[in-house]
């Protein structure tokens, strides 16, 4: 199952590039995937009706969670049904589809990957893996529904299916944590079998039901079904007829034999079911577009579905399996119909449609088998799976009193509605109307109808041989108890009942309304009230809307100070309180360590009241920066020299970065708007700075056990072979923080350079070709020399000539030239001895980035572009594809992620030199910081300078 699954992912990946050379002929690729589904499914047969095929991946461990899999009988019939229908209709695309579709080739791999995702889903055990697979299948939906991007209708009813059922799933999400935490496992199955009772288990419940009825767009939800046909056909003919839709029917029917008795399971279900039913139904009978008369009905067949597997008895939950599998079947034909009949006449409006069916007999016939599948005629799946569910119906309503009566006469009425709307398809579509004159095109493609023929004709195979669909499904109707001394089996026949007379009383009654509304050829379809769920959703999405809008204008008033004013003010107030609430405040101070730290407090106070009251902002950057070397000195003196050097060039690039931006500002502080409100300011400022000087001297004296840093040296050692405890930790021992942290970085890097380049994430610096470029200065070399009165002066840089000679120092070119790659060996070796001496990745990548700095400060953007010829973007990937893929290699050999090995590489003879693979990773940190220091150079620096020079060249 896990390599199925796999296969899925990889086949979702692949078939966007094929559909480049292939066309719509990827759908045949695309459709070996779920039919080696389909065949496996097959192959499990056997073991799947007795008891489970179960496979289990140990996940996390720690948390008792496995990816955990497991196919039962419903799993079975599931999996059939996914894979089956799956195949058929990625098979029907290929004529469906014109080969200069938009975006074919993305459809197909989001289609490949939702199948994959529903097909993991209905095998799951694990509730929490199960998630996964519900959300994957709601998201990839959303992509499907809205594949026609610049259609407003599709984009819409897409994101409307993704919030409805996203929701439910959320909801789903904590009843299934509380099933879990009451009975103490995630499996699904266990859950089901311990099935415990009382007040908190009928919450959880309740809250996964919620989930459930979302997914099977069950009232009050059932309004984004219908809205989703925007989606385009072979969408609606497997999402909205045989997989997605069907998620909550099963996960009802999984729980069903557990917790069918539990109160306010059997009221709930029937009573949506019912509603669902009826209200569909009648919907379905106001439709003239096919397409939204089938999505009507299909919701009033997922009411049905609902109903019947809710009931929760063994008679009902054999009936629900075969309707189930007899609804994937039919409905999927349906709509796959449709999709035949709009390319033919161009249009699915039944006012408009007429002599169909003389001219396409082989769909007329399909037609006619999948509507009498649904109606319920014999010798049809659908007509078995409907006696089976009035019998088991009745049953429940002589067992359970008025909710099983309910029921049973909520089911009778909506078959009058299915028989209805069926007939309306039927004659809609494909009789011959007067008066009627529709457009026709070229007949389709044969293997058009491939799809659809060997749909229908398999709900009439079943339909012939429905004892042994007993036999197959019977292992999930034995789940339930059952009292009766006479087990209910499927047959075409048994006999005359009263399921029979109910079925043939609703059918006449169906016919007769049919005859009624066929009077008028156009029925006016049903008006959209005021208090209809639909309407309830826009008027919530809209005050949703208007709050962000409003709560948005209230907090995001783009001022600074206001932001961090409340942000401080937060935190005094609940720090505060915590502080208040606090019973172990110290009683022994230290004030200092070393006297010098005294010194080092001094100047850092002087240095910060000097800010406050500098008139400059270069002034006022600076004396900033002051503060942070003084944490540096103070680093160094608590004996952390990993720290100290890091602090110190994080000063350094930040004040290279103040700079380039203070470049675009008013030189004095005040000078366009004055600061505001000091008085306030200041109280918060003193505020701030006195709690955390509290909060620092509540927390050092609040330790009373030793702390758990003194066994990390040891760690280090031990786990990750190196002597710097600092970066070993980084590294290796809490790698995975760190692998967060280049995230951040590189968001970061990138938002920089959006703002900057806005429509582009790359920069368009000037390349000087080196070759160029020496050939250049040599030649200029040559003729000073031969002529050394023409005074001309000679480039030690690259791109220096290309400075204005105001802005050019030689002094700079001189020692940028001398020290540049000494400090790119120097930023290496520090990059190397990392693991076992003050350095790493992070203090390697900062010292190169200020080499860069040198470069671009002494001779501008042009030699920041000869100095670095790479994309920025490029480097920040690489370094994360490094970290990423140190911490997944270990995987593919049986380890854990992040797990380092070391390998010597100088005999012992000859003294110890070993290589830790955790080194990787930090190279892809000192990529990832080299990125960012480019990223700030090209985008605050050179196109800075780019806009200013266009500025004053347009002045």
């Amino acid at each position: 199952m896990i390599s199925i699954l796999l296969a899925f992912a990889l086949g979702a990946l692949l078939i966007p590039v094929l559909a480049r050379l292939l066309g719509t002929k990827v759908f045949l690729i695309a459709a070996v995937v779920p039919t080696a589904a389909f065949v496996y499914t097959l192959l499990q047969s056997t073991q799947a009706q007795a008891d489970a095929v179960i496979q289990t991946v140990p996940w996390i461990p720690e948390l008792g969670l496995a990816l955990a899999f497991r196919m039962d009988t419903i799993s079975w019939v599931m999996g059939l049904i996914v894979s089956g229908v799956g195949a058929l209709v990625m098979i029907y695309c290929v004529w469906y589809f014109d080969d200069d579709e938009p975006a074919l080739g993305r459809f197909a791999g989001i289609f490949l990957a939702f199948a994959g995702a529903m097909y993991g889903l209905v095998i799951s055990d694990d509730v929490f893996l199960l998630f996964i697979f519900w959300e994957a299948t709601s998201v990839l939906s959303y992509l499907l529904i809205g594949h026609k991007t610049a259609n407003k209708a599709s984009r819409g009813a897409a994101l409307e299916a993704l919030l409805v059922t996203t929701f439910g799933g959320l909801v789903m999400l904590v009843g299934l944590v509380m099933l879990s935490v009451s009975t103490g496992t995630t499996s699904l199955a266990r859950i089901v079998e311990l099935a415990p009772g009382g007040g908190f288990t009928i919450v959880a419940v309740i809250l996964v039901l919620v989930g459930a009825l979302s997914k099977s767009a069950i009232f009050p939800f059932h309004f984004w079904l219908p809205a989703a046909m925007a989606a385009p056909t072979p969408v609606s003919a497997y999402l909205h007829a045989a997989a997605m839709v069907k998620a909550g029917v099963f996960l009802i029917a999984v729980m069903a034999p557990g917790f069918a008795s539990l109160p306010g399971w059997r009221e709930t279900i029937i009573v949506l079911g019912v509603v669902t039913m009826l209200l569909g139904g009648w919907l379905s009978t106001r439709q003239n577009d096919l397409k939204l008369l089938l999505a009507y009905g299909t919701v009033s067949q997922l009411g049905f579905l609902v109903v019947v597997m809710g009931v929760g008895t063994r008679d009902t939950a054999l009936a629900g399996l075969a309707l189930l599998t007899a609804h994937a079947l039919f409905k999927a034909t349906l709509f796959l119909v449709v999709g035949i009949i709009d390319h033919r006449a161009g249009t699915r409006d039944l006012r408009r449609l007429s002599g169909l069916g003389r001219e396409m007999p082989v769909v007329t016939t399909v037609t006619v088998l999948a509507l009498a599948s649904m109606i319920g005629l014999p010798p049809l799946l659908g007509f078995v799976a409907k006696e089976a569910a009035l019998t088991g119906l009745i049953e429940a309503a002589l067992e359970f009193g008025a909710i099983g009566w309910i029921a049973l006469v909520g089911v009778a009425v909506g078959s009058v509605l299915t028989t209805a709307y069926g007939l309306r398809f039927l004659w809609g579509g494909f009789a011959t109307k007067t008066g009627v004159q529709a457009m026709r095109r070229a007949p389709e493609h044969p293997a058009f109808l491939v799809s659809p023929v060997a749909l229908a004709a398999s709900g009439l195979v079943l339909g012939l041989v429905s004892p042994l669909v007993d036999g197959w499904i019977r292992g999930y109707a034995n789940l339930f108890p059952s009292e009766s001394d006479h087990e209910y089996h499927l047959a075409l026949w048994h006999g005359f009942e009263p399921a029979l007379g109910i079925s043939i009383a609703s059918i006449a009654l169906g016919v007769t309304l049919f005859l009624v509304q066929r009077r008028r050829a156009a029925v006016p379809a049903a008006p959209v009230t005021r208090f209809s769920a639909a309407a309830g959703y826009s008027a919530t999405v809209r005050f949703i809307d208007r709050l962000a809008a409003k709560t948005t204008s209230l907090t995001q008033r783009g001022s600074l100070p206001y932001y961090l004013g409340v942000t401080y003010l937060v935190f005094v107030l609940t720090v505060a309180a915590a502080l208040a609430l606090n019973t172990s405040w110290p009683t022994n101070f230290r004030y200092w360590d070393y006297p010098a730290q005294i010194a080092i407090a001094a100047i850092m106070i002087i240095a910060a009241q000097a800010a406050l009251r500098a008139s400059k902002r270069f002034q006022a950057v600076v004396l900033v920066g002051v503060t942070g070397f003084g944490m540096s000195a103070l680093f160094a003196l608590q004996g952390a020299p990993d720290l100290a050097l890091t602090q110190i060039l994080v000063e350094i690039v930040t004040l290279v970065a103040f700079v380039l931006v203070l470049r675009r500002l008013p030189a004095r502080l005040g000078e366009r708007h004055g600061s505001r409100h000091r008085g306030i300011r200041a109280v918060i400022g003193v505020s701030v700075g006195l709690l955390m000087a509290v909060v620092a001297v509540v927390a050092a004296g609040a330790r009373t056990d030793l702390p758990i840093s003194l066994e990390w040296p040891q760690l280090a050692y031990e786990q990750g072979h190196g002597r710097n405890v600092v970066n070993v930790a980084l590294v290796d021992l809490r790698g995975w923080d760190t692998m967060g942290e280049l995230s951040v970085v590189i968001a970061a890097a990138t938002g920089v350079a959006s703002l900057i380049f806005i429509s582009t994430r790359s920069d368009n610096l000037p390349r000087l070709p080196r070759k160029k470029a020496r050939l250049t200065i040599r030649e200029r070399i040559q003729r000073r020399a031969a002529s050394p009165a023409t005074g001309e002066r000679t480039s030690w840089l690259l791109a220096g000539r290309t400075l204005a000679a105001h802005n050019r120092s030689i002094l700079l070119e001189v020692v940028v030239r001398l020290i540049f790659h000494a400090v790119i060996v120097v930023s290496l070796y520090i990059l190397f001895v990392g693991h076992n001496a003050p350095g790493g990745g992070f203090a390697g990548g900062l010292v190169a980035g200020m080499a860069l700095v040198a470069r671009y400060l002494a001779g501008g953007r042009v030699e920041l572009g000869a100095a670095a010829p790479v994309d920025a973007g490029k480097l920040l990937g690489t370094g994360l594809l490094l970290a990423v893929g140190t911490a997944l290699v270990p995987l593919f050999v049986g380890a854990e992620a992040l797990t380092s090995a070391w390998i010597p590489l100088v005999p012992p003879e000859f003294g110890s030199l070993d290589f830790v693979t955790s080194t990787i990773f930090d190279i892809g940190v000192y990529l990832v910081v080299v990125g960012l220091v480019l990223d700030v150079l090209r985008s605050l620096g050179a196109e800075v300078d780019r806009q200013q020079e266009s500025e004053v060249a347009e002045s």
